[in-house]
């Protein structure tokens, strides 16, 4: 190994979003997750529906109304009006 060249290899503190604290071996002294192994699903045994920046609520307004809805059809079709568009342009 090249001397000077590497990061210092230190004692990290772990701080998930639940609250639990650890302490491991990283290159940066303390790192944030949003989950670790006592809050995980797979760990606890129980589902947590985790909503980033609304992308679960946005998925059920878009599938809601099953197939007549303004789903998949919709958007295929705006997909393809604008595929016309650059077509006659």
């Amino acid at each position: 190994m090249k001397p000077g060249i590497h990061p210092r290899y230190q004692r990290a503190t772990v701080q998930c979003a639940c609250g639990n604290n650890f302490v491991t071996r990283s290159t940066v002294p303390v790192i944030h997750v949003e989950v670790c192994g006592k809050c995980h699903p797979y760990f606890t045994g129980r589902q947590k529906l985790m909503d980033t920046a609304g992308r679960v609520e946005r998925f059920r307004q878009k599938y809601r109304g099953g197939a007549g809805g303004a789903g998949a059809a919709g958007a295929a079709g705006a997909a393809g009006a604008a595929g016309a568009d650059k077509a006659a342009g």
